[in-house]
């Protein structure tokens, strides 16, 4: 098994560290007392995300596109790329931008890591492979993706990084480390995300019927934020260079997750389905053998465990919304 390496302070920059997965992950290094640079452009980071942290002695933030050359001074241990939409309707918002923040944010973070001879992480996704023919998806599956549809800025964006990843890693002598992460739900994940648990809680909430493309029978699989960032945060503490799938192989169709929710969210909200998006995965399962492994790790949060947090997480968040846009004096 490959050594795992830990010190007891380091100061670690996180790209996207104002969205979803990265201010979790700001939250957890935090607390382990490493000195956090939060990098982030604010296009789908969200301040409210990090505001517990800004006046923190060790978080430090810097607003800034990967897109363009990033220098920080002062040492530099990890860096962790998890910036990028990864909600099919905010990154098909911009698609020249969103293949530019995968291919050239992921080179601006590497050639920074080179100089900084800082170990580096990519945020990569299980959307590598595409609609896939196989059935559960492990690493070495080269994925059936349609590099010419609405979702091949994001699925190609990816799959060109981690190509960078590698080359950097083989040939310029970067520590390079690659999350081929899984769908990942939970508090921080904004309510407009436009995923299909952010849409079903909040539409639940609101008493809404729940909106399911196609049938409906198409499955995902669905990891619970703090699992994630413990995976990332062994996978960048292991000597692993090869991709690593993080998600939790849980299946479910989409019609038992709306199911879950209303029943949890004790709404009688109905179904309305609508046609399937082109190139919409209809199945998502991973194998995780190898973090097992390699890392020692595997999701401990299931499903309703996981889902009774974030509906909390997000009937408060409504609910300071909604206060926030009353009138003065209501």
């Amino acid at each position: 098994m490959p050594r795992v390496v830990t010190r007891n302070h380091k100061v670690i920059l996180i790209a996207g560290g104002a969205g979803f997965v990265g201010s979790n992950l700001c939250r957890r290094l935090i607390d382990e007392g490493h000195e956090i640079i939060c990098v982030d452009n604010f296009q789908t980071g969200n301040r409210c995300n990090i505001a517990p942290f800004l006046q923190h002695r060790h978080f430090r933030l810097i607003q800034h596109d990967i897109c363009d050359p990033l220098d920080i001074s002062g040492p530099v241990d990890e860096i962790y790329n998890m910036a990028c939409a990864a909600s099919p309707d905010r990154y098909q918002e911009g698609p020249v931008h969103t293949c530019k923040t995968c291919f050239l944010g992921a080179l601006n973070l590497l050639e920074l890591a080179r100089r900084k001879n800082a170990r580096i992480l990519q945020s990569s996704t299980s959307e590598v492979y595409g609609d896939p023919e196989i059935s559960l998806q492990d690493e070495s599956y080269r994925g059936c993706v349609n590099t010419c549809g609405p979702r091949a800025c994001y699925d190609e964006g990816k799959r060109v990084a981690e190509t960078l990843f590698w080359e950097y890693g083989a040939h310029n002598g970067v520590e390079t480390r690659i999350a081929r992460i899984f769908n990942t739900y939970g508090p921080n994940m904004d309510p407009a995300d436009g995923r299909v648990v952010s849409n079903f809680i909040v539409q639940a909430l609101k008493g809404e019927d729940l909106t399911v493309y196609g049938t409906g029978l198409q499955t995902r699989s669905f990891c619970y934020v703090s699992d994630l960032v413990d995976g990332l945060i062994r996978l960048m503490a292991s000597d692993e260079k090869m991709p690593v799938n993080l998600g939790n192989p849980g299946e479910f169709t989409m019609l038992e997750l709306a199911e879950k929710v209303v029943k949890m969210v004790r709404s009688r909200a109905g179904v309305t389905f609508r046609p399937l998006p082109q190139d919409d995965p209809r199945q998502r399962k991973p194998n995780i053998t190898r973090a097992k492994t390699i890392l020692g790790w595997s999701p401990k949060v299931n499903l309703d465990e996981g889902l009774a947090a974030t509906i909390e997480w997000y009937r408060e968040r409504l609910a300071a919304d909604q206060e926030a846009e009353a009138p003065a004096g209501q």
